[in-house]
C-alpha cells in the first residue's frame, strides 16, 4: 500500500504529457502548414511525373534528412527550411507550438494503463479486506485517502487515450499498432532536425558572405580571376532536370516517401548525353 501514493504522483504526469502533445500536434496551425509545404515539394518534385500526393505517411519525414545534394552539403530539410525563412518566416518557430512532446516520446501508454488496472486491483482487495476489518484505522484512511487520486487518474488516462487516439488517426496512422513511442519521436526528430538545418544554412550563409567580402577585397579579383567559391547547389533546377529521367517509382498515387526514396538512391545528376541517346533509342 505503500507504493500507491508514489505510483499515482509517477503516473500523472506521463498522463498529462501525452493528454497536452497529442493536442498541441493535432491543434497546431504552424506545423499544419510545415507539412503542406513539405507536400507542396513533394508534389512540385512529381510534377508531371504521376497524379498530386493528398498526403504522406509521417515515417517519411525521416526521409528529408537522408536525402542529400550531389555536393552533399544539404538535405531536402535544409532546403525547405530555407524556403520557410525566406518565405514564410512566422513558421519557423513552429515548434513552440508543440509541448512536451520529448516528454510524451518516452511514456508507453499500454505500461501507464497497466499500472492503473494494478492500482485498480489493490484499492479492491483493500476495500474487501477493510469490509472484513472494518475497524482498521489504517485501511479506512487509505481507501480514504487514495480512492480520488485514483479516479481522477483513471479519468485522464480515458482522455489521454482519446486525445491520442485522435491525433494518430488524424495523421492517417492506426493508434492499435502505433505506440506513443514510435508516434511522438518522429516529431521529436523533426524538430530537432530542423532547428539544425535552420543553423546550417545560417552559417553558410555567413561563410559565403565572408568569403565574398574577401573576394571582393582580394588583389585576384583585380587581375580578373575568382578565388574558390563554396559549393551551391540548385535544387529546383536539379529536380526538374531529373524529371527527365524515367526513375519515379509507380505506386502509392504519387506517395512522397515513394519520391523522395527515389531521390535518396539516385542522387541529383545532369543528364548525360550518353543516356539521352539510349532513351531515344528506346
Amino acid at each position: 500500500m505503500g507504493n500507491f501514493p508514489e505510483s499515482v504522483k509517477r503516473l500523472q504526469p506521463q498522463i498529462n504529457s501525452i493528454i497536452a502533445a497529442s493536442m498541441s500536434i493535432k491543434s497546431s496551425a504552424k506545423l499544419k502548414k510545415i507539412l503542406e509545404i513539405v507536400l507542396a515539394f513533394g508534389n512540385y518534385m512529381n510534377s508531371s511525373k504521376r497524379g498530386a500526393a493528398y498526403g504522406f505517411r509521417l515515417q517519411s519525414l525521416d526521409l528529408l534528412l537522408e536525402t542529400k545534394s550531389t555536393d552533399r552539403t544539404q538535405t531536402l530539410l535544409h532546403f525547405i527550411a530555407n524556403i520557410v525563412h525566406e518565405k514564410y518566416p512566422d513558421l519557423a518557430n513552429f515548434h513552440t507550438e508543440l509541448h512536451f512532446v520529448d516528454k510524451a516520446a518516452l511514456v508507453s501508454l499500454d505500461s501507464i494503463l497497466q499500472d492503473i488496472r494494478c492500482l485498480e486491483r489493490g484499492m479492491e482487495m483493500t476495500k474487501k479486506e477493510f469490509m472484513i476489518q472494518d475497524d482498521s484505522p489504517v485501511l479506512k484512511e487509505f481507501i480514504k485517502s487514495n480512492s480520488e487520486p485514483l479516479e481522477s487518474l483513471k479519468k485522464d488516462s480515458k482522455t489521454a487515450q482519446e486525445a491520442y487516439c485522435s491525433v494518430v488517426e488524424y495523421f492517417g496512422e492506426n493508434p492499435k499498432t502505433t505506440q506513443p513511442a514510435m508516434f511522438f519521436p518522429l516529431f521529436v526528430r523533426f524538430i530537432k532536425a530542423y532547428k539544425k538545418a535552420e543553423q546550417d544554412n545560417q552559417l553558410k550563409k555567413k561563410m559565403e558572405l565572408e568569403m565574398s567580402q574577401t573576394q571582393d577585397s582580394s588583389p585576384a579579383k583585380a587581375g580578373g580571376h575568382k578565388g574558390p567559391q563554396m559549393p551551391k547547389m540548385d535544387f529546383i533546377a536539379e529536380l526538374k532536370r531529373k524529371q527527365v529521367q524515367p526513375q519515379v517509382r509507380e505506386g502509392k498515387d504519387g506517395a512522397l516517401e515513394d519520391i523522395i526514396t527515389d531521390l535518396r538512391n539516385t542522387p541529383y545528376r545532369r543528364t548525360e548525353g550518353r543516356r539521352a541517346a539510349q532513351r531515344a533509342d528506346t
